[in-house]
């Protein structure tokens, strides 16, 4: 018996989520697909986590056990042939048979990113929330340094959440802006703010917890809440208190990081 680690980068609009659901079409389905047309084996992927439907991945870990004794050097173009072209495994390894690809990692990233000019960016609608009012970036910035350390996140979760436990350790989270996409002249004539990518880092996420937050900082930004308001809505732990949940497409994980690394 191996156990094999490998990571996956998928483009998630046509899928409802990695994780396999009862009539939905995901990412793990089309692995599993993958590995049982490959090898012969019925198995079970292991994700890092979830992600919810329309959400994507630059890098996915996911570990399985197999019989099989294919070179693992072989696996990651053996399962690109068979898989969709926007589902594509970018590593493969073999680790001990303990390891879990969720239970063992350390930190998870996660982008969103916002894409704050007037008009969209037709190539990379799919991945960016559309947000063509102004913004005032310094004012969502001065909110983040609220959300970090160790607190529970009840106000920020999904209400349909069924995790025993809202307390998760947010280490880092900040705004970078990104002009490599900037329409010349644009800024200058005061239309456009660029595209904006928020990184946020922590030991774990609960369902909608990102894109929640987001959505309020996005109302900060907007001047419907003060910076400091993120303070009070935490200690609320209550959903009502944070603002809405921010579209699926412009959410992306962005890479996990385990003990070895």
């Amino acid at each position: 018996m191996r156990n094999l680690l490998m990571t996956v980068s998928y483009d998630g609009t046509p899928y409802f989520g990695f994780q396999t659901q009862p009539d939905g079409n995901t990412v793990q389905d089309h692995i599993e697909a993958a590995i049982q047309h490959l090898t012969g084996e019925t198995i079970k992927i292991h994700g890092s986590g979830r992600t919810d439907a329309g959400v994507h991945a630059r890098e996915q870990p996911f570990h399985f056990h197999t019989e099989s004794q294919i070179p693992v050097e072989r696996w990651r173009m053996a399962l690109n042939g068979r898989l969709p072209a926007d589902i594509r495994v970018i590593s493969a390894t073999e680790v001990p048979l303990d390891f879990h690809s969720r239970r063992s990692a350390k930190r998870k990233t996660y982008r969103y990113t916002i894409n704050a000019n007037r008009v969209p960016d037709v190539f990379h609608r799919n991945y960016q929330l559309h947000h063509p009012g102004k913004l005032d970036l310094e004012a969502m910035r001065e909110g983040l340094p609220f959300l970090l350390g160790t607190h529970d996140y009840t106000s920020f979760a999904s209400r349909h959440s069924t995790k025993t436990s809202h307390v998760r350790t947010i280490y880092d989270a900040r705004l970078v802006m990104d002009p490599s996409m900037d329409i010349p002249g644009s800024r200058i004539q005061g239309q456009d703010q660029g595209v904006i990518h928020l990184y946020i880092t922590g030991n774990g996420f609960l369902q909608h917890m990102v894109r929640i937050i987001v959505g309020t900082l996005l109302q900060v930004g907007e001047g419907k809440r003060s910076a400091a308001s993120m303070k009070d809505i935490l200690e609320a732990k209550d959903r009502a208190a944070a603002g809405p949940t921010a579209e699926s497409k412009g959410l992306m994980l962005w890479n996990v990081e385990y003990e070895d690394q």
